[in-house]
């Protein structure tokens, strides 16, 4: 899952995206709205965590050129502000959620999750598919009943291809979800992880549940 994170205080946007990265999130950041609407016009987020009082374009004026270009991610409001007129308006202009500042990291991280289930293919807090069953509260993964140990990247990558069951892949895709904007790895890193987890997910069994479209990217197998 990629998230969004556009806050002008630098020592609480670094601890955010500390804090979702350590989640398993890819975690693009922006320090003022016009930085952060040019992020959120040009790539697809999940979801986007957004401060209202924002140098150069404010939070508000930032979600409604996000709504009149037709981007619907789900968006989360932090704000200094608890005035029922400034969460109205929020609102109005296709806000998600709110969230007040000073907060706990544990709320919102919850009010995150919340937003991706709603918005997700598969809303349920457990996905499964055949004997392979993954938590995205608890990150908990089990195979025939037996629990897989993973690293927040093939987390990462796991979840998005079992949200996207029966689906073609391709490995921008699955890059452009898991690693952030930012990132400058070796081309064939979606490659390296699907081996990853093959050994961790498909090793052993006999029903294999990561399929290989040639020349295409990765689908899982779409069987519940």
């Amino acid at each position: 899952m990629r998230i969004l994170v556009v806050e002008d205080q630098p020592s609480l946007l670094k601890t955010i995206a500390r804090r979702l990265q350590e989640d398993g999130y890819s975690v693009d950041t922006a320090k003022d709205g016009e930085e952060g609407l040019d992020f959120a016009l040009v790539s697809d987020y999940d979801c986007i965590v957004l401060d209202i009082m924002l140098p150069v374009i404010d939070g508000m004026t930032v979600l409604k050129r996000l709504r009149e270009n037709n981007i619907v991610t789900p968006v989360l409001f932090l704000t200094a502000k608890d005035a029922i007129e400034d969460r109205v308006r929020g609102l109005d202009l296709g806000a998600d959620d709110y969230l007040i500042k000073p907060f706990s990291f544990d709320e919102l991280l919850a009010r995150i999750r919340a937003l991706l289930r709603r918005q997700s293919i598969s809303r349920e807090t457990v996905i499964k598919i055949k004997d392979l069953t993954l938590d995205t509260n608890t990150h908990a993964v089990t195979r025939g009943g037996k629990p897989i140990e993973l690293t927040a990247k093939e987390y990462a990558v796991l979840e998005y291809l079992m949200r996207n069951k029966g689906r073609l892949l391709t490995r921008s895709q699955i890059a452009d979800h898991v690693w952030n904007y930012d990132f400058e790895g070796n081309s064939n890193i979606v490659d390296v992880y699907i081996r990853y987890l093959r050994r961790k997910i498909d090793d052993g069994f006999e029903d294999k549940l990561i399929q290989t479209v040639r020349g295409s990217g990765y689908m899982m197998r779409g069987e519940s």
